[in-house]
């Protein structure tokens, strides 16, 4: 019996001219992600290896575990864009919003309209992986009342929506975006997330990507993400990352 292997795409052939890293944690020091400034530009190294050249980086801002201030956030950027240079990277692109936790504090913000948004209107928010804010639906609204577009990371991650599934079109109905994570495409965060992550899009219910990059080890994993038929799967969301260039 012949077993043929998947057909295997580089990464540099997969990510289309002009896609845009919408969700990653590349800012040195200030929550899970690059640990310091070397590590910051190693990641961006090899992600450009991939062909991906342009970064919305989006540090986590959660309550009192990063607490990251807008100003914390534009000082880290401004370290790894004066890093780049000095290294002789002149053909990245990299900006910085935040991916806000749905807490006390984000309501705070929202209202002081301190928001770094990842283009125009569109911010990153996400939910605890235990369960949905009480008041989800009465953020969403005011994340809108506001003028702005939530754009919800990784909903195929939130487990406790796998057998409620309804909820990801009343989330929709309600105005939100979903952007899935690339690595949910694999077994890294469970067979679950996985299953799920197939249903959203078979349903076309994901409008944009990202890679949700931490660190070494998530770059490894997302070479398995590189086949045919994921691309045909995704391509129209490598496309719609465009927009954010």
């Amino acid at each position: 019996m012949i077993f043929f292997k998947k057909k295997e795409i580089p990464l540099i052939d997969f990510f289309p001219e002009g896609f845009v890293d919408i969700h990653s944690h590349l800012l040195p020091g200030i929550d899970d992600g690059a640990k310091n400034l070397n590590d910051s530009i190693e990641l961006i190294t090899k992600m450009r290896s991939y062909g991906i050249k342009n970064f919305i980086t989006t540090p986590h801002v959660l309550g009192n575990v990063y607490p990251n201030s807008s100003e914390t956030i534009k000082n880290k950027l401004e370290e790894v864009k004066k890093e780049l240079l000095k290294r002789n990277i002149n053909d990245i692109s990299i900006r910085a919003a935040a991916e806000y936790m749905m807490d006390e504090q984000f309501s705070e913000r929202l209202e002081k309209e301190d928001i770094l948004t990842l283009k125009d209107n569109y911010i990153l928010v996400e939910m605890s992986y235990f369960n949905a804010p009480i008041n989800l639906y009465e953020l969403l609204f005011e994340i809108q009342l506001k003028g702005y577009k939530p754009v919800l990371a990784h909903p195929e991650r939130y487990n406790f929506y796998h057998n409620d599934y309804e909820n990801y079109y009343k989330l929709k109905k309600h105005g939100c975006l979903f952007q899935l994570n690339l690595l949910s495409l694999t077994e890294q965060y469970g067979k679950g997330v996985q299953q799920i992550s197939k249903k959203l899009l078979k349903e076309n219910i994901y409008d944009f990507v990202g890679t949700d990059t931490h660190h070494h080890n998530h770059l490894a994993l997302l070479n398995k993400v590189g086949t045919k038929k994921n691309l045909e799967k995704i391509n129209h969301l490598l496309d719609n990352n465009k927009k954010f260039i």
